[in-house]
């Protein structure tokens, strides 16, 4: 009414106060709706992140390049740290595969939302006809378990691996078998870490990221899941995708979840994932 009132008397003083006071109360209202949605047994751990390319050759694992940058932007945004567990570069460009620890209050909250196929759309720059190319990669999230959490793993269900590093250069790479690769024989989990100086580190560093599958695992069994999020059977390719990012004819991200659309693709590339992973958190509401 009194926004209805000092519109009629081109009164912009309270129009401006009137319409700032609904925008604060429409923030507060979504951000007490996000509160009921973070309130998952897992939901206040840390978050293990890790990406794979899938199919388009070179351009799918430029591709994981391009969402590993997006996630570190999206995680130094919130504060939160990053901590490499291992880093597979690409045969010509780009990343493989890449796994890393998002540190923060919630990071496994908001980022569970993105487990998925993630779909790029785009003038491949790999393509000397540059031609348009479609590429994917999957993204698995687990929660970070604390030491409180007892997981059982038996020496004798471990094969280890020691290898030497490769990486992107500088501190990924080193020049003694300290990279660690562990394989969980029951399950034939594998997890590897190499970003560390020390094997030992290493070695303990995969260790938690194993316990975190195994117990991400025994979640997924006692809810009776149809397919472990954690291992995506299907093939990394067309149909199933969560989200697209269309660079080409047009521009645009789309997640097909909750059906929104940003023309802004550069900006969430650059980490404004904001928008999505609230999106499918209150649509789950």
């Amino acid at each position: 009414m009194l926004l209805g009132l000092a519109t009629e008397e081109g009164d912009e003083a309270t129009i401006k106060e009137v319409t700032g006071s609904v925008q604060r109360a429409e923030d507060a209202t979504d951000n007490m709706a996000l509160a009921r949605m973070l309130n998952g047994k897992n939901d206040n751990s840390n978050a293990i992140l890790s990406i794979n390319a899938g199919a388009g050759g070179t351009d799918a694992q430029d591709w994981v390049d391009m969402l590993f940058r997006m996630y570190v932007r999206w995680t130094e945004r919130k504060g939160f740290k990053v901590n490499i567990v291992d880093y597979q570069p690409g045969d010509e460009a780009g990343i493989k595969s890449v796994t890393f620890i998002a540190g923060g209050s919630y990071a496994y909250g908001y980022l569970r939302g993105e487990i998925g196929i993630h779909r790029l759309v785009r003038l491949s720059p790999f393509d000397t006809n540059h031609k348009r190319h479609t590429s994917f990669a999957s993204v698995a999230v687990y929660p970070e378990v604390n030491e409180e959490v007892f997981i059982d793993i038996d020496e004798k269900d471990l094969h280890v691996e020691t290898f030497r590093a490769s990486g992107a250069g500088g501190q990924h790479v080193n020049k003694t078998s300290s990279a660690v690769r562990l394989v969980h024989l029951p399950t034939n989990i594998t997890v590897q870490c190499q970003q560390e100086p020390s094997q030992h580190r290493n070695k303990a560093i995969a260790l938690k990221v194993l316990k975190s599958r195994l117990y991400k695992l025994e979640e997924e069994k006692r809810a009776e899941e149809k397919q472990a999020d954690y291992d995506k059977k299907g093939e990394i390719a067309w149909g199933g995708q969560i989200r697209s990012y269309t660079l080409h004819p047009y521009q645009m991200v789309k997640d097909h979840r909750i059906n929104l659309e940003v023309g802004n693709v550069n900006d969430v590339l650059d980490g404004n994932l904001d928008p999505f992973i609230e999106g499918v958190l209150l649509a789950t509401d």
